[in-house]
């Protein structure tokens, strides 16, 4: 038994230790078991419930989901320090240079006159520390991992920003197959969501909750 000590109010560092101490002997079995791989998709629910309690404006719950999304952050890292590749002071290393570097009109000399201006350019900063030296490799660098609608709503918005014509965004050949047929006519849709200024992924997610307040309606009034 760890005997850690209880406190009025813990802090990053008392989640530092508590993780280290799960993942190493004398902890917890499952935590020492556990690989990036085999918690991937505990990081990614965490991080939608975060989104949950976002969208339901709860503070209680929102202080507590991302206190889950964090311990996640601190596992992945406690896991490559074990490794001997990187620490969580190098992951905040990382990200403290990322937005320096990325926010010149603030910690350097770039006048700018919109919030336009600073997207415009947070992106080209982010394609020159990428490497991304064409449009396809902006385009390709969307990640696959990220649910359908919002990788071609991002892809899409990547494209015509890099002067793609929009017009070009639908294939003009007849889809081999009913997969590719659907795949084209959903990648349409958000083509029409991104028109609208629609979040394709919120817009389906409402129509799944008045599909599901239907369906009650239905069987409330037999």
């Amino acid at each position: 038994m760890v005997d850690y000590p209880r406190k009025e109010q813990y802090t990053l560092e008392d989640l530092m230790e508590i993780v280290r101490i799960l993942r190493h002997p004398g902890g917890c079995p499952w935590d020492i078991e556990q690989t990036h791989a085999s918690v991937r998709r505990n990081l990614l629910e965490e991080a939608y419930e975060a989104a949950e309690a976002i969208d339901e404006d709860s503070v209680p719950h929102m202080q507590e989901e991302l206190g889950d999304v964090l311990l996640q952050v601190f596992f992945h890292a406690s896991i490559e320090e074990d490794a001997g590749r990187f620490t969580l002071d190098d992951v905040a290393d990382g990200i403290c240079r990322k937005l320096i570097y990325r926010h010149p009109h603030v910690f350097g000399e770039v006048a700018v006159h919109s919030t336009g201006e600073v997207l415009s350019n947070w992106e080209k900063l982010k394609q020159r520390e990428k490497g991304q030296s064409s449009l396809a490799d902006t385009v390709d660098a969307v990640p696959k991992s990220f649910p359908a609608l919002w990788r071609a709503e991002k892809m899409q918005r990547k494209a015509t920003n890099g002067g793609y014509p929009t017009e070009k965004l639908l294939p003009t050949e007849a889809p081999a197959n009913p997969q590719e047929a659907i795949g084209d006519q959903l990648f349409a849709a958000v083509l029409k969501a991104r028109e609208a200024g629609v979040d394709p992924e919120m817009a389906l997610h409402d129509a799944c909750n008045r599909f599901a307040a239907r369906v009650r309606q239905e069987e409330t009034a037999q």
